[in-house]
């Protein structure tokens, strides 16, 4: 089944902050794509999710990740690192959307095989813009290898 004929894309959001989540979860709403959003808080919560661990059995591989550098109890960088090393895993995209513009966190992402790097912008209708372009860019516009 190819992107354009799956009727929701799953999404899974890794944030600790919640005024982040509301509006990631506002941008989506309105890109016009069907998404069920899933988020996980931590890098850990987010490991146990994507590896269907205790609570998280049924869960549904995501179509595209949303990745916060700064997270608690397992930090962003070690979070993309696990998902590119694993076959089940690594091609799922992962946007990292973070509010650090540091050169070296760009780099050491980039080299961790990030699909991209966005900063998260100031204001309310920037961050919808953003959210609803990758959205629409990953969801919509590319062809994508399917999750082994």
């Amino acid at each position: 089944m190819t992107t354009a004929e799956k009727q929701s894309m799953n999404v899974l959001l890794i944030e600790d902050n919640p005024g982040d989540v509301l509006l990631t979860q506002e941008g989506l709403k309105h890109a016009g794509v069907p998404t069920m959003l899933n988020v996980a808080r931590d890098g850990e919560e987010a490991l146990q999710y994507l590896r269907k661990g205790e609570g998280f059995a049924e869960a549904e591989t995501p179509d595209l990740i949303f990745l916060d550098l700064n997270l608690p109890r397992v930090n962003g960088r070690e979070v993309l690192e696990e998902i590119k090393k694993d076959p089940a895993l690594h091609r799922i995209p992962v946007v990292v959307l973070t509010s650090s513009a540091a050169p070296n966190d760009i780099a050491a992402m980039y080299d961790r095989y990030a699909n991209c790097y966005i900063v998260k912008p100031d204001g309310l209708e920037k961050y919808l813009q953003v959210v609803q372009s990758v959205n629409d860019f990953w969801l919509r516009t590319v062809s994508r290898a399917q999750s082994k």
